[in-house]
């Protein structure tokens, strides 16, 4: 009953409660009826009797009785018991069958019966049609507490639905849109609605918030990562020995994570729910071969092998920018999780997938692989589980599917559908 509709469950209250009352009326007008006619009838009966066997049998006269009376006695001949009134109790009875109704009267005394017996088969059919009434106002008040209880239903639950409906809008809600309490009244749903504008107005601080400090965060950062580019140029320009290159070449590849991070950053600020998709310029396989040329070294320093191997053709054009963050991180996740053996990139008509020959990840951690600051047990680096996060954030607003699972023999593959 908890999980029907709340118009629903007022209709069926309203007319539960209806059919109850009502039902306890019909049944008392039932009672009241049936008692009545036992009591009033016994009576009369039983005065009628009395003044039979005092003025007329006492006397010895024959007993005066109108159409629809008749007497019987155990000792008076003419006057025998009929069968189907044998063996029914001293007072009042009732005797019905298909097509005749009595009332018999029953007194005993000392080596006698005396029986009066009145027909009812009129009174019989107005009490039928009686009941039938009755049984016909409780169908009938059942029918319109239903249909009274839909109409003060859906009257009651107008102001709720169309305060749903302003909060399904939500989009508009977190924007410039006036607050709903001031067109209810202060009643439950006017209080309702004064809650719905207190959370909203503290959502919309927060998301405000956010929204500041990260084009804050990733303008600010920009100045100082030109600075740290220049300089990395610069410094590739000098006579460095081998190691001093090398420290060069990490400078300008981190840079270069940088800048594409804050990039990124800012298209998810400046996105909403309901963006449409981002486009580009750029094919999965140039996308590919960049990440190869930044990742190959680092998976050779950790002694691992990398291949990327093309299985077919995507010629698609896509936002570089996230895709490269996504192929990016998760190339990173591959590299942070295999200790020993091999990293692939494969390329697909519909995507890419990153297989690992890693230690896989337990069935329990795979629901919780994708949310934020979650690292596995084998993870080397210092990344703080951020990663995976933002891999699903970009996919689920450019409508790319991002999954994982574990390969039969080891390891893990994160597969990416961009169709």
């Amino acid at each position: 009953m908890s999980k029907q509709p709340l118009v629903r469950r007022i209709v069926i209250a309203f007319t539960l409660m209806t059919l109850v009352v009502s039902g306890g009326f019909s049944l008392g007008i039932v009672a009241i009826v049936h008692f009545i006619e036992e009591h009033l009838v016994s009576q009369e009966m039983n005065e009628e009797l009395d003044s039979i066997l005092q003025k007329d049998i006492a006397h010895g006269l024959a007993p005066r009785l109108d159409l629809k009376t008749r007497l019987f006695a155990s000792h008076m001949p003419g006057y025998e018991i009929p069968k189907n009134f044998i063996g029914l109790d001293e007072g009042f009875n009732e005797v019905v069958t298909d097509t005749e109704a009595y009332y018999v009267y029953i007194r005993d005394l000392p080596q006698q019966r005396y029986l009066l017996v009145q027909e009812q088969a009129e009174f019989e059919a107005r009490e039928n049609a009686l009941f039938a009434t009755v049984f016909a106002g409780f169908l009938l008040s059942g029918l319109a507490a239903w249909l009274l209880g839909w109409l003060m239903a859906r009257t009651i639950i107008a102001p709720l639905v169309r305060l749903a409906q302003q909060v399904r809008h939500r989009d508009q809600l977190l924007t410039l849109a006036p607050n709903l309490a001031p067109d209810y009244p202060a009643d439950e749903v006017g209080h309702l609605a004064a809650a719905f504008d207190e959370t909203l107005g503290q959502l919309r601080n927060s998301l405000e918030r956010e929204r500041f400090f990260t084009s804050d965060v990733s303008h600010e950062l920009r100045t100082p990562l030109m600075v740290i580019a220049s300089s990395a140029e610069l410094l590739e320009t000098a006579a460095l020995d081998e190691r001093g290159s090398s420290q060069v070449n990490r400078i300008q590849r981190a840079t270069a994570e940088i800048s594409e991070l804050v990039e990124t950053f800012l298209l998810l600020a400046r996105a909403n729910s309901q963006s449409n998709p981002l486009s580009g310029h750029g094919t999965l396989e140039q996308v590919a071969q960049e990440q190869t040329e930044r990742w190959a070294p680092r998976f050779s320093e950790q002694g691992l092998a990398f291949q990327l191997i093309v299985e077919e053709n995507n010629t698609a054009l896509l936002h570089s920018g996230l895709l490269s963050t996504v192929m990016s991180n998760l190339l990173r996740n591959a590299l942070h999780y295999t200790a020993s053996g091999e990293v692939r990139l494969l390329l697909t008509a519909s995507g890419f997938r990153v297989e690992d020959t890693g230690q896989g990840v337990s069935s329990e951690q795979q629901d919780n692989i994708f949310k934020p600051f979650v690292r596995g047990p084998e993870a080397r680096g210092e990344g703080l589980g951020l990663g995976l996060s933002l891999v699903k954030r970009i996919c689920a607003h450019q409508r790319w599917q991002v999954r994982m699972y574990s390969l039969p023999t080891a390891g893990s593959c994160f597969e990416v559908t961009l169709v």
